[in-house]
């Protein structure tokens, strides 16, 4: 460094004073002094200039080492980001297969329900309840008071519904759940000791003749494909107030059983009365 120069060269000054003072006029004594001088003050100010250096040069270490590790923080970030966006773009493309899937499935139920709509020319209701395509059977219809025996125009009826299921392949091979109704009014005794009784048993009767064979009078469909259940009073569809609310509510219903890949909201699809 610069430093060293002038100490060499003010320690050869001096040291001439020292040993040789005595030759050398006042004037350049005088000379030498200041030329010294000189040289200590440029010493002093390199050797300032040589710590400035050294602290510049510290805080520059300092300032790179912050550069890079923002840098470095920068670089996960967006490392994060795109994995982040990655992922938004695989949700989204399984969110479009998703609503594609749903909208075959929405397009094959509404296949079947206007099938179903067309047993509505039969005098009957077909409609979405509870999330199941419902065709409703009144019971005054289908049964006498407190019997589970089909009256004559009640095995017209259910002949006639399971003639337009076996005709149709696709609805001849969907799943039904028959289900019996009853009013509030109580009933009690006899073979089928209550509502509950009465309301399964009237059930069973429709799926009987549904699953007859032809040949021995019934509509020939396939057994595996029913099931019967009662529920007595236990689901309304009307209030029990009045006679016209009681009649509602005794019936048959002849139940579209969905299978798991039509578990949607068919509310959309309206109730088809």
């Amino acid at each position: 460094m610069r430093g060293e120069p002038a100490q060499v060269a003010l320690g050869a000054i001096l040291s001439t004073l020292i040993f040789f003072g005595c030759g050398y006029s006042q004037e350049e004594l005088d000379q030498h002094i200041r030329t010294a001088d000189a040289l200590r003050s440029d010493l002093r100010e390199e050797q300032k200039a040589r710590l400035k250096a050294e602290a510049d040069y510290a805080d520059a270490l300092e300032e790179l080492e912050g550069v890079r590790a923002e840098l470095d923080a920068r670089g996960e970030r967006l490392s994060s980001a795109n994995a982040d966006l990655q992922m938004q773009a695989q949700a989204l493309e399984e969110y479009r297969e998703r609503l594609s899937e749903l909208e075959k499935v929405r397009v094959r139920v509404e296949v079947v329900r206007q099938k179903l709509l067309e047993l509505q020319k039969l005098g009957l209701s077909v409609k979405v309840r509870d999330n199941h395509m419902v065709i409703l059977l009144p019971g005054d219809v289908l049964f006498d008071s407190g019997k589970d025996a089909l009256k004559s125009g009640g095995i017209s009826v259910i002949l006639s519904v399971g003639s337009v299921i076996r005709n149709d392949s696709e609805l001849a091979a969907r799943e039904f759940q028959v289900t019996g109704h009853t009013d509030d009014r109580s009933f009690q005794g006899g073979a089928f000791q209550d509502n509950w009784g009465l309301s399964a048993m009237r059930a069973r009767s429709v799926v009987e003749l549904l699953v007859r064979p032809i040949d021995e009078g019934g509509a020939g469909l396939s057994p595996t494909h029913f099931s019967a259940a009662g529920y007595a009073s236990s689901d309304p569809v009307s209030s029990n107030e009045t006679e016209t609310g009681r009649a509602l509510n005794r019936r048959v219903e002849l139940v579209l059983v969905p299978d798991l890949k039509e578990m949607l909201d068919l509310t959309s699809l309206g109730d088809g009365a």
